[in-house]
């Protein structure tokens, strides 16, 4: 970096620019300060250059502060800041040039000073967490926030609590693949803070302590809560996925999409408000592996926009959807053009979605219909005519599509739709609705109906991401919850649903409350310890204002809801003459039918009108009774009163639908064969979905299975089907069929299904039966009243309250940074007001001043009993004695009558004191286990050493005479074949050209010998004999030019020279001929490959989908990947929305797209083998191939091959000669056992082992799943993501182990036995396919051979027959 005159040409590139630096220190400085700077220079160095060229004094302090006209104030940069990225992020116009007058520039200024000397506290973005800050206030928490905030650094901790401001945009920096890799394992606080932090301490703890954890996000509608919850999942599945991949995750992570899509709506505070409140809870066993999910709804779109605005022209046609201003419900909202581009796309990523949940083509072609009829509905209107005096319902062509839409009679929807029935014990009257009541009739209609659909999703998706093994195994599970509750409103104009979700909000902030506040210090205070109380604000009256008992403001709906007589005005007086004296509680005037309530967040006005109509808002009965008599079954599943009898029912008309297809088939026999047999007559109503004769295929599947052996395979594998059928929803199977173009057979491809059954449909019910929408359908048989919402609302709330409450919690507190939206704007007052009805501020003090970490007495001895003498008790004497000896402050701890206390950064120092002292003394144990060994190798060897000393001398003198007999037969042999190949020059020297001809091919030259010594050759056999005699200069000539001589071009050259010789006389004869080449060629060719397997060659036995990876540049191993979560490009910076495909490195994680990959220019920074070691040729490094093929050859049945060891010392020679030259060395001149301890030592001197780091606890927890297929598939695929070097030296030596274990059974690892298993199975298949194909080509052969037989015979035969008759003539 160098000054350069601001009057002069300013000449920069793209590494480097030049800034003017304005200086606020004195009066006689320059203006300011142009400075050139590049990428790599900090804020320190551009301080340091400004101070000599302004001539400052360098003793004195400064700041660099950057102004931008955007954020309107003055931010420090920190000392490590880089000015010229933050110039890269300015307006282009003012990069180059950057006067004050423009807004954007940079100040000189000296730090300040106080009274006392000292420089004051500037308050960077350097705290990450709260507590550390030293004076803890209102103003320095928000300054904090919003420095960070302002340098995209919207996470912040509070101990273990993180506070996420919303940020209104995506921050593509936060969210990629390689950010779950970079938080995995990390302590809380050693990175910057983020949410994958936290979600990655939850599953350690969760292993840890196996107990059950919880992530509680609060905050008001608007902070981001939905979106903090997504980016949970999505690092939790990830953390779940390093264990074991598998489609449970994919099911999950589709599920996300699909309830958003359905719960989730656009409101004036929020883009993406939740209309219910989820708990998803994910199930694990105890290695981490993740085993299903339940998600808990509480109870209102934009999946109305992504279908009008993704739909297809033929979705439009078949839905009969029009644009979002045609719909009464959608007219009150404006929909932005740019906005509809993005609809259509979410609309492809919800069909995606849904797939992955597992929803049929069918199924969401029945969902989308009832969403276009809901909001048909809304289009519907009422007529009040005079003559005669009626309600008139229309417009026709509504009714029409209506009635098209939910298949029902459309007589029937419009007495429903105008008329109430009244049931009696004898008779049914029917009353006619007014105005008011028919439009309130249909807007419940509907509803209740979106309602039912929402309620019918999640229990199907709760379905598909079970686990059937919960059912029938006893297996302890863990579980991690994540509650994103709606947040907190207070609109214009508040209704019994603002009620319902701020006391929601109220009994969260009070759950929150006593777990940081109370249950803290009641802890602090029954142990005895020192500790000043800190006051909260306790809002446990204010839940008790809703929820108490008969007095409570829903048992006072309950009791008004259930009196006929009561209204809405008599309600509001109850309630004030009930809570006239409540502190939270705030009359209105007489005149307005409102109440207001003290909220934690604030008061908030509510209107009395229609609560009581709200709370026992249900399904009509006419409107149960016009769903049901719908033609399609899927309504029917959505107004069922009992789930379980709807299933049973769909059973039993699956089982009359297949005996009636008993009856077709009988027919259809009758009808081929022409013969009449009795059959039974079954008269059933075949179903409304398909026709009948779509059940043909579940007996033409029978004669499938039992026409295959061994494994049934998939015919047509990766077939796209063009349809997709079930049987009602009920039966085990799914079938796709294709009928192949130009052919009759059907083909079948069976999809393997999580579908429903009886046990597994009551065990999701069991589990989410308190949320379901049958409780709020009116069913006029019931003995007892429906629930109403209000009730049903704090059940549900109560169970959901009760489960979390069995969880360790973990908090994060969302803050909504503005009420506008605006993208990257911070709202202090908006801001300060969250911080203070939080309780941030007290929050942060008792975490600043408590003790996060505690153990009893016992459990500390127990954890860290290593740090202690042995024998030592569970006392407070030895415990202090311990923190004294380590010199711990002891105000960072305090010692209970039960428990000790410590904070975070003591138990992290402790940890990690105990971590080193415990690989001190595995060290201690390793030299002396080494020296042991040693020592009883050395005796030994030396006793050994003696008894061969002993034995050779004996040998020695014994065999001396046989080696001198030995040597002078070899002589006597060597001159005689030196004289018979003297004698054979001659002769021999003619047939070297045939015999150099032959060499190429043996198997060819055999046969034309065996014919040459046969003297009776047919007509076929001599034309042979001569063809093959003079084509073999052609195959010599083919074979220099051409080394690889395709196998229709050798029969094609053969063919032709057979035909030259037959001519016209023996055309006949030559079909023989070339058959019989053929055969010959054949047999070479199956020899050749019986030669070419029995050689020791390596195997790719662990080739188990290694083709679905991409050739990666720079050594990057490259997969397809699925986007979940909005994430960016690593390389050109670009989106990758939700659902799209993009490619990831499964070493550095590094995620790009397609077009992307060219541009790569980084080596993968995870790669662990030397690539110096391996070539394209030779994958396997070369000293490893050749220890192993020598092993193989010459040391399979030596004893003990790998458990003894050779001679240090010519381990050490032939070490020295192979890192020289490893491909001259002989292995012949060294003992086995010392060949075998040097691959021992090559594997343990490898500089990162073949199973990386990254994966080698994904492997173990992939080893240890409890199913045989599941490991098998687990253990694979984590061999897939290997680097391509420790890949091929892996695959080499478990092809050795095989190989090894094929001699000598061993006792290998269970890894080694799941590999070595696996692939002596997939060998015995693939020879058993080859063995099933040699009968066949041996049994061709010889029906050929004996066809050949019979037609010499035949001829021989008329020969002798034509010989007879001229002797008898003669």
């Amino acid at each position: 970096m160098s000054t350069t005159d601001g009057s002069g040409a300013l000449e920069y590139d793209e590494e480097a620019r030049v800034v003017q630096i304005y200086p606020r220190v004195s009066y006689d400085t320059a203006a300011y300060c142009p400075l050139q700077i590049s990428v790599g220079d900090t804020v320190a160095l551009v301080i340091h250059n400004a101070v000599v060229t302004l001539d400052l004094d360098p003793n004195q302090a400064y700041d660099l502060l950057e102004v931008r006209k955007s954020g309107g104030k003055e931010r420090p940069l920190e000392a490590g800041d880089s000015p010229l990225e933050r110039v890269l992020l300015w307006p282009r116009e003012v990069q180059k040039w950057h006067p004050q007058s423009k807004g954007y520039y940079f100040i000189l200024q000296q730090q300040q000073v106080n009274n006392g000397g000292c420089r004051t506290e500037i308050c960077t973005g350097e705290c990450d967490d709260l507590c550390s800050l030293s004076t803890l206030t209102e103003e320095n928490v928000l300054e904090v926030l919003r420095q960070r905030f302002y340098k995209h650094k919207i996470y912040t901790y509070a101990n273990k609590i993180l506070i996420a401001i919303n940020p209104n945009k995506f921050l593509p920096v936060y969210y990629n693949p390689m950010y779950v890799k970079m938080y995995e394992n990390q302590p809380l606080g050693k990175l910057s803070p983020h949410i994958f932090a936290i979600a990655d301490v939850t599953f350690r703890a969760m292993l840890n302590r196996q107990a059950n954890q919880c992530i509680v996000i609060t905050g008001e509608s608007g902070s981001g809560k939905t979106e903090s919850s997504s980016y949970l999942i999505h690092c939790l599945t990830s953390l779940s996925q390093n264990m074991y991949s598998s489609g449970l995750e994919r099911t999950i992570l589709g599920s996300g999409p699909v309830l958003e899509a359905f719960g989730n709506a656009k409101t004036t505070k929020n883009n993406n408000s939740s209309r219910f409140g989820k708990f998803i809870q994910l199930n694990y066993l105890e290695s981490g592996v993740i085993r299903g999910e339940n998600c808990f709804s509480c109870r209102n779109f934009h999946v109305f926009y992504y279908l009008l605005m993704g739909a297809s022209k033929d979705e439009q046609e078949e839905l009969h959807l029009l644009k979002p201003q045609d719909y009464l419900y959608l007219k009150q909202e404006d929909l932005l053009l740019d906005d509809q581009e993005k609809l259509g796309q979410e609309y492809k990523r919800l069909h995606q979605a849904m797939e992955m949940v597992g929803f049929l083509p069918s199924t969401k072609k029945h969902i989308f219909s009832i969403l276009s009829a809901i909001l048909h509905l809304g289009n519907v209107t009422f007529t009040q005519s005079d003559d005669p005096p009626r309600l008139e319902v229309g417009p026709p062509e509504v009714l029409s599509i209506l009635s098209d839409l939910l298949k029902v009679e459309e007589e029937s929807l419009v007495n429903t739709l105008i008329k109430r029935k009244m049931i009696t014990a004898s008779f049914t009257i029917a009353l006619p609705y007014t105005l008011d009541e028919a439009v309130a009739m249909r807007d419940s209609m509907a509803q209740s109906l979106y309602g039912a659909l929402f309620d019918w999703i999640i229990l199907h998706i709760n379905h598909a991401t079970m686990n059937r093994r919960d059912m029938e195994e006893s297996i302890s599970c863990l579980s991690i919850g994540v509650l994103d509750m709606f947040g907190f409103e207070n609109l214009q104009s508040n209704s019994f649903e603002q009620l319902c979700i701020n006391y929601a909000n109220e009994t969260l902030q009070c759950y929150i409350n006593h777990n940081i506040f109370r249950l803290e210090q009641e802890e602090f205070v029954e142990e005895g310890i020192v500790w000043k109380n800190i006051e909260f604000s306790d809002n446990s009256d204010c839940v008790q204002l809703f929820d108490k008992k008969s007095i409570g403001l829903f048992d006072l709906l309950e009791k008004e809801s259930n009196l006929t007589e009561a209204t809405d005005k008599s309600l509001l007086v109850k309630i004030k003459k009930q809570h006239q004296d409540n502190p939270y509680f705030k009359p209105s005037p007489h005149t307005e039918p409102t109440f207001v309530i003290q909220h934690f967040a604030g008061r908030v006005k509510y209107h009395i009108k229609d609560f009581r109509k709200k709370n026992t808002e249900h399904m009509r009965p006419d409107v149960i009774s016009l769903l049901r008599s719908s033609e399609r079954s899927f309504i029917h599943h959505l107004v069922a009163s009992s789930p379980e009898a709807q299933f049973r029912w769909g059973v039993l008309r699956a089982a009359i639908r297949i005996l009636t297809v008993f009856k077709n088939l009988g027919r259809r026999r009758e009808e081929l064969s022409g013969y009449t047999s009795t059959s039974l007559d079954f008269s059933f109503d075949h179903s409304d979905e398909r026709p009948v004769d779509f059940f043909i295929i579940l007996f033409l599947s029978v004669f499938c299975r039992r026409t295959k052996s061994g494994r049934q395979k998939q015919i047509i594998p990766k077939v796209k089907p063009h349809n997709s059928w079930m049987l009602t929803d009920s039966l085990s199977i799914v079938f796709d069929f294709v009928l192949e173009s130009g052919s009759s057979q059907l083909y079948l491809c069976f999809i393997k299904q999580n579908l429903v059954d009886l046990r597994s449909l009551r065990h999701i019910i069991g589990l989410t039966g308190h949320d379901l929408t049958s409780k709020s359908i009116f069913h006029p048989h019931r003995k007892s009243n429906p629930s109403t919402v209000g009730s049903q609302f704090q059940a549900s709330l109560t169970t959901l309250m009760d489960r979390i409450a069995k969880a360790e919690p973990f908090f994060i507190f969302c803050v909504r940074a503005n009420a506008e939206k605006k993208e990257l704007c911070f709202d202090d007052k908006l801001v300060l007001n969250q911080i203070r009805y939080t309780g941030l501020l007290q929050i942060v003090h008792i975490q600043k001043s408590g003790y996060s970490a505690k153990y009893t007495f016992e459990e500390f001895v127990e954890k860290f009993r290593i740090l202690f003498p042995q024998g030592t008790a569970a006392t407070p004497a030895h415990i202090t004695a311990l923190f004294e000896w380590m010199a711990l402050d002891k105000k960072t701890y305090q010692i209970g009558k039960t428990k000790v206390f410590l904070k975070e950064k003591q138990r992290q120092l402790l940890q990690d004191t105990l971590n080193k002292e415990v690989m001190r003394r595995i060290i201690t144990l390793q030299r002396w286990f080494r020296t042991c060994l040693i020592r009883f190798h050395f005796l030994h060897k030396r006793d050994a050493t003696m008894i061969i000393q002993v034995q050779w001398r004996q040998f020695s003198l014994t065999q001396n005479r046989t080696a001198t007999l030995m040597q002078a037969a070899w002589r006597t042999s060597m001159e005689a074949s030196k004289h018979t190949e003297w004698k054979q020059d001659d002769g021999g020297s003619k047939d070297r050209g045939g015999q150099e001809s032959c060499s190429h091919f043996p198997h060819l030259c055999h046969q034309v010998n065996e014919l040459q010594t046969r003297k009776d050759l047919s007509p076929a056999e001599t034309i042979f004999l001569t063809a093959t005699m003079q084509f073999r200069e052609n195959i010599k000539d083919m074979y220099s030019v051409q080394p690889q001589i395709h196998y229709k071009d050798l029969m094609k050259g053969f063919h032709n020279k057979v035909n030259t010789l037959a001519g016209a006389t023996e055309k006949g004869e030559v079909p023989m001929v070339v058959n019989l080449f053929q055969s010959v060629l054949d047999g070479f060719i199956r020899a050749t490959k019986k030669r070419a397997a029995s050689e020791p060659a390596k195997v790719n036995f662990i080739a188990f989908g290694r083709s679905s990876v991409l050739d990666s540049p720079l050594d990057h191993l490259f997969s397809t990947y699925q986007v979940n979560i909005m994430q960016s490009c690593d390389l050109c910076g670009s989106y990758i929305w939700g659902m799209e495909k993009a490619y990831m490195c499964s070493a550095c994680k590094l995620i790009c797209h397609k077009k992307c990959l060219s541009k790569i220019i980084t080596d993968c920074s995870t790669r662990l083998m030397s690539t110096l070691l391996i070539f394209k040729a030779n994958p396997v490094p070369i000293v490893m191939e050749t220890l192993l093929m020598h092993v193989e050859l010459n040391g399979l049945y030596t004893e003990g091959i790998y458990r003894k060891s050779g001679s240090a010392c010519r381990a050490k020679e032939l070490h020295q000669v192979l890192q020289k030259n490893p491909e001259t060395v002989c292995l012949d001149n060294y003992p086995i056992h010392t060949i075998t301890g040097l691959i021992k030592r090559w594997l343990r001197e490898l500089p990162d082992p073949l199973m990386t780091f990254s994966l080698y606890h994904d492997f173990l927890h992939a080893v240890e799943l409890p199913e045989e297929e599941e490991r098998i598939k687990a253990v694979y695929q984590k061999l897939e993501e290997l680097p391509p070097a420790n890949f091929s030296t892996l695959e080499r030596l478990i092809f050795h182990l095989c190989t090894c274990y094929c001699v000598c059974p061993l006792h290998p690892s269970l890894l080694d036995t799941i590999l070595i298993t696996e692939q002596f199975r997939r060998y015995n298949e693939k020879m058993q396919n080859i063995q099933e194909l040699e009968h066949a080509e041996a049994m061709a052969v010889n029906q050929l051979r004996l066809r050949r037989q019979a037609t010499v015979r035949g001829r021989y035969k008329g020969r002798a027959e034509q010989m007879r008759h001229q002797t008898a003539f003669v």
